[in-house]
């Protein structure tokens, strides 16, 4: 038996086609990590009212019961707040000021019941509105105390977080100056919804972006001429942080960095994605770990123009019917010529085929949800691995064979 049989039991031969698999499967891996990869979007928005910088951040809702009925909000953030479907067709507009960032989270504890709702910073007022989204329409009714969540602050960005330790819900705000505050939010004993501050920290210098990840307990906020900060999400959780990336000749970002949102697959997987500006890119991390840098992607023209200049973005991995049966990406789209502003919408699956990413249709968005079988393609290294170790069941049961015969 020669050195390359090892303990496997496999010839010089058969070794070097299992290497030559690993290492064309790595050179792919290498390749697309280095991007960009440019993908068309599928649908656009119809514009925001406002002409100008007007749009600015998307969120999604996931309908109970009928995927193809979920919701995409999108802000003006000089007028309101827009509810589309997933065709792009405009359903409601609530002239309810400069709306900035938004977020989607569920079943919020309200009476004796619970509702799934949006949170923003509104920067009119300085205050965070709330609204509560009809289960069957996906539209939207204001349910913040007093007209709003009265901060410290002059608001800027926004971001919803739920602990998985406490069941509670809480929203940050931040203010360009860098301050970011945390509140506890909660319905009283009428239904509406009152915040309570439970922590603040100043990160620095100008930032808006923010994303907190529920399951894991963290907190990512964009530093726009910095990087991507990352903290802890519980309140007692102090000022420590980890710099994820940078917008320095080493780092992957171009300022401003932008808009953060989470790509949920199971076990806690899944993927960071950032929005860079400056190169209208869009980076991907890992969720899990040290959020290693994964990949670049762009969404390039085709029957729909390309974006500009991204700024606020979402994802989730939820099957949304026939138009995104594997989840959806949205972004804002700075340009839209020569109507207004507007969000472009990417199928998840045409992404991570792009960039060998993991699609997984698993994850259920719902508080104490039950975990349903679902589609899972592994991404590049997991798939160099299953390369490998296929080759190798396939040659060992050839050699099985010919020695039998």
């Amino acid at each position: 038996m020669s050195a390359w049989q090892g303990g496997c039991g496999i010839d010089e031969r058969s070794w070097r086609i299992v290497f030559a698999l690993l290492a064309a499967q790595c050179i792919a891996s290498v390749a697309v990590a280095q991007g960009p990869v440019e993908i068309p979007a599928s649908v656009e928005t119809e514009p925001v009212p406002t002409a100008g910088d007007a749009a600015d951040d998307p969120a999604i809702w996931v309908h109970p019961t009928s995927p193809e009925l979920s919701r995409i909000y999108g802000t003006d953030k000089q007028a309101g707040l827009a509810v589309y479907d997933l065709a792009g067709s405009e359903l409601q507009f609530l002239a309810d000021g400069r709306l900035n960032n938004i977020e989607v989270r569920y079943a919020l504890p309200v009476g004796a019941g619970a509702t799934d709702f949006v949170a923003s910073g509104n920067r009119s007022t300085d205050t965070i509105s709330v609204y509560s989204i009809h289960p069957g329409t996906g539209l939207l009714t204001d349910i913040t105390a007093g007209g709003g969540i009265p901060t410290t602050i002059s608001v800027y960005g926004f971001c919803l977080y739920r602990s998985a330790v406490t069941g509670k819900y809480y929203g940050f705000v931040d203010a360009k100056s860098g301050v970011v505050e945390q509140y506890e939010l909660a319905a009283n004993g009428g239904g509406l919804v009152e915040g309570t501050l439970v922590r603040s920290f100043d990160v620095g210098t100008q930032v808006e972006g923010c994303v907190a990840d529920d399951e894991r307990g963290l907190f990512y906020i964009g530093e726009e001429d910095v990087g991507i900060w990352r903290y802890g999400a519980e309140p007692g959780d102090g000022t420590s942080r980890t710099l994820v990336d940078d917008t320095t000749p080493s780092g992957h970002l171009v300022a401003d960095v932008e808009g953060l949102t989470l790509y949920h697959a199971s076990d806690g997987a899944g993927y960071l994605i950032a929005s860079s500006q400056g190169s209208a890119e869009f980076m991907v991390y890992e969720r899990e770990g040290s959020n290693a840098f994964v990949g670049i992607f762009k969404i390039g023209g085709g029957a729909i123009d390309p974006v500009e200049k991204p700024d606020g973005v979402a994802v989730t991995s939820v099957p949304l019917g026939p138009a995104f049966p594997f989840g959806v990406f949205v972004s804002h789209d700075d340009s839209h010529d020569p109507e207004n502003q507007n969000y472009k919408l990417v199928p998840w699956d045409a992404i991570a085929s792009a960039l060998s990413l993991t699609v997984d249709t698993g994850w259920d968005p719902r508080p104490g949800a039950v975990a349903v079988l679902a589609l899972r393609r592994p991404g590049a290294r997991a798939l160099g691995a299953a390369m490998a170790l296929s080759a190798i069941v396939l040659i060992r049961q050839r050699r099985s064979h010919s020695t039998g015969s």
